[in-house]
C-alpha cells in the first residue's frame, strides 16, 4: 500500500501573516509537521504542497519532496476537496494523508497511530477530533445536557467532539470516485474519527496561539515541573 503524506502550505494567511514560516521555539511552524511525518515512519513519501516556490527551498532543506499546486488553488477561499483532487491526480497513491501545520505539538507516534487506525478499520476517510467533556450549546440550544435537570458533573456528560484536522486520511480510489460524482469528497465512504491528544488539539490560528504554544514547547524543553504547595500554619 502506497501511503503519501501531504503537507499543505499556502503562502498567504489571513489571521497570521506568513504563518507557516513563523518561528516557534527556534523553528518555523512548518518544521513540526515535517518532523512528525518523518518520525512516524509510516509514509512512502512526504510531499510539501504549496502555491509558492519559496516552500520548495524548505522542502529541500528538510529532504522531502515538493509539489507546486496551480495558482488558482492558492487562495484562502479554496476548498480542500479541490486541493486534494489536484494533488492525487498529480501524485498517485493508495492513501493520501494530510499532516497539518497548525498542530505543531502533534508527534510522529500519534501520526503513526492515526494511520494504523485508518488502515485497521478500513476507513475511506478519517479526520482527527478532540473529545471534550464540557456542557455544550449550539445556536443557543443545549446539545449534551438538559437545563431542566440538576447540573451534571462534566465527567458524566457525553463528550462533544470537535474536528481539529491535525491528521486526516483518504482512500484515494474512493475519494476520486465520489469527487467525480458529487464534486466533493472530504467525507467520503466509511468515515472514521481519530481521537487526538489534547496537545494536538492546540492549533496555531493567530499570534496569541503561536505565543502560547511557544511557551509550552519551551517549558517541555526545560522540563519545568509544577508542584503543589501546601500552606503551613
Amino acid at each position: 500500500m502506497n501511503i503519501t503524506a501531504m503537507i499543505p502550505a499556502r503562502i498567504g494567511s489571513e489571521r497570521l501573516k506568513m504563518k507557516n514560516l513563523a518561528l516557534l521555539n527556534g523553528h518555523p511552524l512548518i518544521y513540526y509537521a515535517i518532523k512528525a511525518a518523518k518520525d512516524s515512519g509510516v509514509f512512502n513519501k512526504i510531499i510539501l504542497n504549496s502555491d509558492n516556490n519559496l516552500f520548495e527551498k524548505i522542502a529541500d532543506r528538510y529532504h522531502i519532496d515538493f509539489y507546486k499546486r496551480p495558482s488558482q488553488l492558492g487562495g484562502s477561499s479554496v476548498k480542500m476537496d479541490d486541493v486534494n483532487m489536484d494533488f492525487i491526480k498529480n501524485n498517485p497513491c493508495d492513501v493520501l494523508a494530510i499532516v497539518n501545520t497548525p498542530s505543531p505539538l502533534q508527534t510522529g507516534d500519534e501520526v503513526a497511530k492515526a494511520i494504523n487506525f485508518f488502515k485497521d478499520n478500513n476507513f475511506d476517510s478519517m479526520i482527527a477530533i478532540s473529545e471534550n467533556y464540557v456542557h455544550a450549546v449550539y445556536n443557543g440550544i443545549p446539545i449534551n445536557f438538559d437545563p431542566e435537570e440538576q447540573f451534571q458533573r462534566t465527567q458524566d456528560l457525553l463528550p462533544v467532539s470537535l474536528l481539529i484536522y491535525s491528521i486526516m486520511a483518504w482512500n484515494t480510489k474512493t475519494f476520486i470516485s465520489e469527487y467525480e460524482i458529487k464534486g466533493r469528497a472530504f467525507f467520503c465512504g466509511k468515515t472514521g474519527y481519530f481521537k487526538a491528544s489534547k496537545e494536538s488539539a492546540l492549533l496555531v490560528k493567530n499570534e496569541d496561539d503561536l505565543q502560547l504554544i511557544d511557551r509550552i514547547m519551551r517549558s517541555k524543553e526545560n522540563k519545568i515541573k509544577y508542584d503543589i504547595i501546601a500552606e503551613g500554619n
